[in-house]
């Protein structure tokens, strides 16, 4: 198997990173009308998600502090649909997970499943809510602002999101994506988000955006008042700062890994271009990829295997990791068998790029075009095979990094990780 060689390229994107996280949540939020609709000495519940979110216990802990500074009682839930297994001790560990523990926040980590309807939508949607936020005097939220990986709309992933999926927690989750498979998941989050709203426990939310190096670069207060206008227009600026795979078409993409910490759908499907239910290239301004070879699962997705079902190969060793029961739970809560498909699977990395790479339709292999990243959050830099050359030179954000190197093997027949060695580390 002759395969063209590969460049280390930087994309450099622009970094919009903030330099003093707790800082810039103290004065947005001493600007902002959260702690005033709360009585004194009152309970406020903060809802944190299950996404890796960059530099999330900070930001947490900052929030935390804040109303304590302001003399009332916060304290964390998880807001978090059917992750950690839809389990009060899996969410917990979660969060745990990213160092949200009362010890580094400063406030209690309360878990648990229980929810309370809150009224039914206009389409006769039953709205749910985390007991515990309920009972607290308000609730603030900490979300992230993206493009959701299921479906594009003016309103994606975010708080009106977390509103609806996460602090129904996993009863409310059943049923919202039972609703969404008819009416479309934007409707249902933006009608549940709505009524959720209407019960006036919601103060507001923080909404995290992070550029293309995954970089913390935005945190603004969203008051209910404006929350949704206000996300609609937050996601349109997020979209604009996307990082991409920066050739408009791959033969094959290596994926080195896949999780829950990284996507809700294990790989961002607008960055590898497939759809949940199993359709490649559905998004028309990404490139096309026609082939992805996917590694292995990331050590933070507790054994979750959601997105599998995306790659057309995949290794032995990360089918043998699964554990079925979260990877179950989490697909038919989201309606999504197919992402959960297993690959055709083999022994060794070099076994598995040797049956799919015949599959591109080219005789040549060293016309076959190949991309290698670590995972679809981590976009900078990647590996690009020589004869992508012109594509790149053309890209005024691309930057080689180093001579062309051949694809290596261990004596185990797996990929020297190209992506882990002192080049990758002059390109940061």
């Amino acid at each position: 198997m002759d395969l063209s060689p590969l460049y280390l390229v930087k994309q450099n994107f622009p970094d919009r990173g903030i330099k003093d996280i707790p800082a810039e949540i103290a004065k947005q939020l001493a600007a902002s009308p959260f702690a005033a609709r709360v009585k004194p000495g009152g309970k406020v519940a903060i809802g944190v998600g299950s996404r890796g979110i960059a530099n999330i216990a900070t930001i947490v802990r900052s929030v935390a502090q804040y109303f304590k500074s302001q003399g009332l009682h916060p304290h964390i839930f998880p807001a978090m649909g059917s992750h950690g297994a839809a389990t009060a001790e899996g969410q917990a560990d979660v969060l745990a997970h990213y160092g949200i523990i009362e010890e580094t926040v400063g406030c209690p980590v309360i878990s648990q499943l229980e929810v309370v309807s809150v009224g039914k939508t206009s389409e006769g949607v039953e709205a749910f809510m985390d007991k515990t936020a309920y009972e607290s005097d308000g609730v603030m939220l900490i979300g992230r602002v993206k493009w959701h990986t299921d479906f594009a709309g003016k309103l994606e992933s975010g708080l009106f999101k977390m509103m609806a999926i996460g602090l129904g927690k996993f009863a409310g989750a059943q049923r919202y994506h039972t609703y969404a498979y008819k009416m479309g998941l934007e409707t249902v989050i933006r009608s549940v988000g709505r009524q959720v709203l209407s019960s006036g426990k919601v103060l507001g939310g923080l909404a995290v955006l992070e550029d293309a190096n995954h970089n913390t670069a935005q945190l603004t207060p969203v008051p209910v008042d404006n929350m949704e206008q206000q996300e609609e227009e937050l996601l349109a600026l997020v979209k604009s700062w996307m990082g991409k795979i920066p050739v408009p078409h791959l033969d094959i993409l290596i994926l080195d890994e896949i999780g829950k910490n990284i996507s809700g759908a294990g790989m961002d499907t607008k960055v590898v271009n497939r759809g949940v239910q199993g359709q490649y290239n559905p998004w028309p301004d990404t490139p096309q990829i026609d082939r992805i070879f996917l590694r292995d699962l990331s050590s933070l997705t507790y054994n979750n295997a959601v997105g599998v079902g995306m790659a057309d190969v995949t290794t032995d060793r990360l089918v043998e990791k699964i554990d079925w029961v979260p990877t179950q739970i989490n697909s038919l809560t989201a309606s999504t068998p197919a992402a959960i498909r297993t690959p055709i699977h083999f022994a060794t990395d070099r076994e598995c790029l040797e049956k799919i790479v015949p599959t591109v339709g080219k005789f040549d292999y060293r016309e076959v075009t190949v991309g290698w990243i670590r995972n679809t959050m981590e976009l900078s830099p990647v590996l690009l095979s020589e004869n992508l050359v012109v594509e790149i030179r053309k890209n005024p954000i691309l930057e080689i990094v180093g001579p062309a190197r051949e694809i290596e093997f261990d004596e185990a027949g797996n990929l020297v990780g190209m992506l882990g060695d002192r080049e990758l580390q002059a390109a940061h």
